[in-house]
């Protein structure tokens, strides 16, 4: 990968241009939160040739809801099950969505 390739992935959402330590400073946390959130498979980050994990924006914004639930007083792994289940049911909103749209006459006819 060249230099230009780099800079052209930095806007990309899943490329995972954190390590620990930064993710940790950005979200004001541990290293060992991040840990339990990858221990509970809420994120999983992708690992760096040396085996050092590295994050995504993505991952980051996943990381900072668990956060912002814990901070709130719900236990680590409640957290990351709550936000599980926010992302299943959105995805099901979604495909429900998209069966309604594809379900709907084409020309509907009014009566008249």
């Amino acid at each position: 990968m060249t230099a230009d390739d780099s800079f052209g992935r930095l806007d990309d959402d899943d490329y995972p241009a954190y390590t620990m330590g930064r993710a940790a400073d950005m979200l004001g946390t541990t290293h060992g939160f991040l840990r339990a959130i990858g221990e509970a498979r809420l994120i999983t980050p992708l690992r760096s040739p040396g085996g050092h994990r590295r994050y995504s924006r993505y991952q980051l914004r996943i990381a900072a809801r668990a956060r912002e639930l814990v901070d709130q007083g719900t236990p680590t792994e409640a957290a990351c099950r709550i936000i599980i289940l926010e992302d299943q049911l959105e995805e099901a909103q979604r495909i429900n969505a998209e069966h309604r749209h594809t379900a709907e006459p084409a020309n509907p006819t009014t009566a008249g």
